[in-house]
């Protein structure tokens, strides 16, 4: 297995926030979906139990009954045995051609595929909460610049009102102040329920509750991992591609099965047949004659499914070189822009933002340009956390092609 991940700060902040390692370790085991997936397992078991029973012994009884008092044996009744004759048998049903044996692979089989089913499912859901909890992320941090924002107009509408009664400024500039004010407060309040509302599916995803998560969290590659590295990852733990492969061994088994019930199921067993209180024993032996149905169908249909199985297995072997291809494309392209807003744009934002309020308060410009500078600021803000959250999204979308996402769990 290859490691690509390097985790700081994965300790919860506090007992109400969970990092994305806690909320993927507790998705395994409460996700609602991989709870329905487990059953089933529990299911394709079950048929592994029925596959290994032997098949039950059969009883049969015929009685003749002499109806006519005339055909009666001299001084008998109805009911005496001289007037009465049966048939008992006993047989047992013998699977030749290795029926049971081979049952009992394909139900093993099939445990191993449901086994793949649940990893693949699991896989998704990781996938899921992984992206979820980006989301919260990211409505974190907008909710906090925007709270920012608010603090600065609400400081800038303060001072406002004392220069407006020292008459520096016009009464316009201070209404304008006041309701940017107004504005960010509802913002902040959309703000508020957006987060509340990322939390509330989040805790759905994982099947506990969320308050809050750890927004110190931080995940990243470890190094620049070649794309040849992550297709052999990916081509080699993927659990679709597992499953697609178990699949296959699923359809062999089914072939071996079918065929071998071309071969009838003989029924050999013992008989005692009493006649007017003459006994009599022997053996008896039942099979059905292949002269019409030896199968065929079940045969035919059981090389279909394999061929279909094959098929399935080289489309999603394609399937995900494709998108390990294209994920690995996104996360370089995120990544490049994401260094874009580090290396300098927040800056740059933030040192116009201070130059024009710190010239605005001293009167060297005017209020219009303080508000576009703090406008613009806080538009640079929430591109880079827009970006940020596309650069991990992608990085998630890159472990989820590569079939690593389930290293985010631990």
């Amino acid at each position: 297995m290859i490691g690509v991940l390097c985790f700081y700060g994965l300790g919860a902040a506090n007992a109400q926030s969970i990092s994305l390692r806690d909320a993927l370790y507790i998705a395994k085991t409460q996700n609602p979906n991989l709870k329905t997936e487990l059953y089933q397992i529990k299911a394709a078991q079950a048929d592994s139990t029925t596959a290994a029973l032997r098949p039950n012994p059969s009883f049969h009884n015929e009685t003749i009954q002499l109806t006519q008092g005339k055909n009666f044996a001299p001084r008998t009744s109805w009911s005496d045995p001289l007037n009465r004759q049966s048939l008992f048998t006993l047989t047992k049903p013998f699977q030749l051609a290795g029926q049971r044996q081979k049952k009992i692979d394909l139900a093993k089989e099939q445990i191993d595929l449901s086994n793949k089913n649940y990893q693949e499912t699991e896989r998704g859901v990781f996938a899921e909460v992984a992206s979820k909890w980006m989301e919260v992320y990211t409505a974190h941090k907008q909710l906090d610049i925007l709270k920012i924002a608010k603090s600065n107009i609400d400081s800038l509408s303060d001072i406002n009102k004392v220069r407006l009664k020292n008459q520096v400024i016009t009464q316009t500039d201070f209404m304008r102040t006041q309701l940017l004010a107004k504005e960010y407060e509802l913002k902040v309040k959309s703000a508020e329920q957006d987060l509340s509302n990322r939390l509330m599916e989040l805790s759905y995803l994982i099947g506990s509750q969320v308050n809050d998560i750890d927004i110190s969290d931080q995940f990243a590659l470890k190094g620049d991992l070649g794309l040849d590295s992550l297709l052999q990852e990916a081509l080699a733990n993927r659990s679709d591609i597992r499953a697609a492969q178990s699949l296959i061994n699923v359809s062999n088994k089914n072939i071996s099965l079918q065929r071998s019930l071309a071969v009838p199921v003989p029924e050999f067993g013992f008989m005692w047949n009493p006649q007017n209180t003459i006994n009599y024993a022997g053996f008896t032996v039942s099979f059905d004659l292949p002269l019409f149905s030896r199968n065929q169908g079940e045969i035919k249909k059981a090389y279909i499914l394999k061929d279909q199985s094959e098929q399935q297995y080289a489309a999603i072997k394609s399937k995900a070189q494709t998108e390990l291809m294209t994920a690995y494309a996104s996360y370089q392209t995120q990544r490049q822009n994401t260094h874009k807003f580090t290396d300098g744009l927040l800056k740059q934002a933030e040192h116009i933002l201070a130059n024009v309020k710190y010239a605005y308060l001293r009167g060297g410009t005017t209020l219009i340009d303080f508000l576009e500078a703090q406008r613009s600021w806080l538009e640079t803000q929430q591109q880079y956390y827009d970006a940020l959250q596309l650069y991990r999204q992608s990085y998630i979308q890159l472990l989820y092609a590569s079939g690593l996402i389930g290293q985010l769990a631990g």
